[in-house]
């Protein structure tokens, strides 16, 4: 009774279980007046014993594994209380197969709960050598009942620490498959026109790392990188001689251009992502604050902040590009392009961002590029602190804030 009022603490105490393991053994040392014990937990796929901790035992291995046979699994769980080992006796209970001797043992007290087998806890030589008898096997029995369930308790937290484990890693497989296939598609969208070419990739990632700067969560930034890698899918259907024609589409040529928004959001429409956002920003990515974007014509109120993001990378990316009916604008000029036309056609917010992550590469302070090549070298920190400076105190209408600086730099 002493022994048990000592287990009761320390098996609901909140602490390391290997602890809860040693306090566990020093009770059943007690109990049955035993100099060695080993604490074992079973396992049934393979079926084996494996040890949680060991006392006493001069050379015990960390951790003492015995596999165990059918027969020796039956005889375990079909025993009632304690058993003394007499010499010889140890093969009908444990195999000898594995990095620890039987013979070690005199007694072995099964773990059950219910009729499941859930660990053994192992007695070797008690003082003096003398046998285990009706009292100290009382005494086990009784203290085992309790040491059962802390193990089936410790079983159960590993299973589903096990579990959670692997489906995380299962996740990220399937968010690498997604990665790589959405890039897939990405190349495979920007095939029509040479200058195209990357596109998809580069809305994808630049649309991913502004939500980093925004500091959303890891499954909204993969949410972010799949729909920019998607978000012109549905160009598959325009006709590739607008890609490459050198002046302004007419009337009818922009319109068959500007369908494939249309176009590409009836075919994700039907595909299951594990990012639900990403129909809705194949759709409006077109779309602009004042509302004078397509194919819906929403404000900014109405459009969600990953569509706004998506909207303000492809913008960047274009702008950055050469086309048939332009040069390449300058990345300065682009920049400021971008901030003049905030608030009324990007969101102030995702400019910030952007103006963030070109800023820390011009510094050195991104561990992932930003940009590609050359274009950080373009400008200046500096200048692109006065672009952030004077759009802040756009939105502020003119009020003046105080604000720390970037804590990356």
């Amino acid at each position: 009774m002493e022994a048990l009022s000592d287990l009761g603490p320390a098996i609901t105490a909140e602490r390391e279980f290997p602890q809860t393991a040693r306090a566990i053994l020093a009770a059943l040392l007690q109990a049955g007046g035993a100099r060695e014990a080993v604490l074992f937990t079973f396992s049934d796929r393979p079926s084996l014993l494996s040890s949680l901790a060991s006392d006493g035992f001069a050379l015990m291995p960390d951790p003492a594994i015995i596999p165990l046979l059918p027969r020796h699994v039956y005889a375990l769980t079909a025993a009632r209380g304690s058993i003394v080992l007499a010499p010889g006796s140890s093969d009908a209970y444990l195999s000898s197969n594995g990095n620890v001797a039987p013979e070690l043992f005199k007694c072995l007290a099964p773990l059950k709960v219910g009729a499941k087998l859930v660990g053994m806890a192992a007695l070797g030589r008690r003082e003096g050598d003398a046998v285990y008898d009706g009292e100290e096997l009382e005494a086990l029995d009784l203290l085992c009942h309790y040491v059962a369930l802390a193990i089936h308790n410790h079983s159960l937290t590993q299973t589903l620490a096990q579990r959670v484990s692997d489906n995380l890693k299962l996740m990220g497989s399937l968010h690498g498959f997604y990665d790589n296939a959405m890039e897939a598609f990405a190349n495979a969208i920007d095939v029509k026109h040479i200058n195209i070419h990357g596109h998809s990739l580069r809305v994808g990632r630049y649309a991913a790392a502004i939500g980093e700067a925004m500091s959303l969560d890891t499954h909204e930034i993969a949410a972010l990188r799949s729909a920019g890698y998607l978000h012109d899918i549905g160009k598959v259907a325009v006709d590739k001689r607008l890609f490459g024609k050198p002046t302004s589409l007419d009337e009818d040529e922009f319109r068959e251009m500007a369908d494939h928004t249309l176009v590409g959001h009836q075919i994700v429409s039907g595909v299951q992502f594990p990012w639900p956002s990403i129909p809705e920003s194949v759709r409006s990515h077109h779309e602009r604050s004042d509302g004078s974007g397509y194919p819906d014509g929403l404000r900014m109120d109405e459009v969600p902040m990953a569509v706004r993001i998506i909207g303000l990378a492809d913008t960047f990316d274009a702008m950055n590009s050469e086309r048939p009916y332009r040069e390449r604008l300058s990345f300065g000029g682009v920049l400021a392009e971008i901030v003049r036309m905030t608030p009324l056609k990007f969101d102030p917010n995702a400019v910030q961002a952007l103006l963030l992550q070109v800023r820390r590469d011009t510094v050195g302070s991104n561990r992932t590029p930003f940009l590609e090549g050359r274009l950080a070298e373009a400008i200046a920190a500096t200048d692109i602190d006065h672009m952030a400076a004077g759009l802040q105190h756009r939105m502020s209408n003119g009020r003046l804030y105080l604000t720390p600086g970037d804590p990356a730099d």
